[in-house]
């Protein structure tokens, strides 16, 4: 039979009931264990801004004097991967004139590749020896050993004239090995024409994009059949 001091116990009073909903409660020790180290990961994990910072790769800053706009991420990526992968199926060096995005991404992905970057602009002489000065309007005056020294050639005009055109374009033929280049051209959709008729290049359907949202509608050209890269050859209408 209970006694009366165990119905007492049995039935808490009201003071009790609020006592006990007040006090916290109470983690085993394997729980608060489990618990720190979450939190330890949580601190030590950098956020989804700061992941995407980490990705990206640093590049000085644009100067639109020199007609500078800097391709974004997924464009650079794209063509960078491209690149890689043409290097490594042939076994070449890779030459990026004037496109010093391409060159930046192409050393993410594999600081082991041997690439050229031809640019204007001495702020990328921190490149060391992978930095030649190039001038556009000196297409041809460059060190005598980059001549028909690379058979993957990666070019962005500063300018989108004709002209300008024109020139790089001797800058790509004093670079690549004749009749078995990969040649590849990023610039304005008004250089199609102008782009089949010099260097024999047909459009992807890759649409290339900057970090800057250019007006000019852009575009790749190259001279091989990229297949199901680069959103193929784009179709004749």
């Amino acid at each position: 039979m209970a006694t009366a001091e165990s119905e007492e116990r049995s039935n808490p009073t009201v003071e009790e009931e609020e006592e006990s909903v007040d006090d916290p409660p109470l983690l085993s020790s394997r729980a608060l264990e489990a618990l720190s180290e979450f939190l330890n990961e949580q601190k030590q994990r950098p956020s989804h801004g700061e992941e995407e910072e980490e990705e990206a790769v640093s590049l000085v800053s644009e100067d639109w004097r020199l007609s500078q706009f800097w391709y974004d991420r997924e464009t650079a990526e794209t063509v960078a991967t491209e690149l890689k992968n043409l290097s490594i199926s042939i076994s070449s060096p890779v030459a990026c004139v004037a496109c010093p995005t391409l060159y930046a991404y192409l050393k993410k992905i594999d600081p082991n590749i041997s690439v050229q970057l031809l640019e204007y602009d001495k702020r990328f002489e921190q490149y060391g020896s992978n930095f030649t000065f190039y001038d556009y309007n000196c297409p041809e005056e460059l060190p005598s050993e980059l001549k028909h020294a690379y058979q993957i050639v990666v070019a962005d005009p500063p300018y989108l004239s004709k002209e300008c055109l024109e020139k790089v374009a001797q800058t790509i033929d004093f670079l690549a090995r004749p009749r078995e280049s990969y040649l590849l051209l990023l610039t304005g959709e008004v250089q199609k024409e102008t782009a089949a008729e010099l260097l024999n290049l047909h459009p992807c359907g890759f649409r290339p994009q900057h970090s800057g949202k250019l007006g000019n509608e852009f575009r790749l050209f190259t001279n091989y059949d990229p297949e199901d890269r680069l959103g193929g050859w784009e179709q004749a209408l």
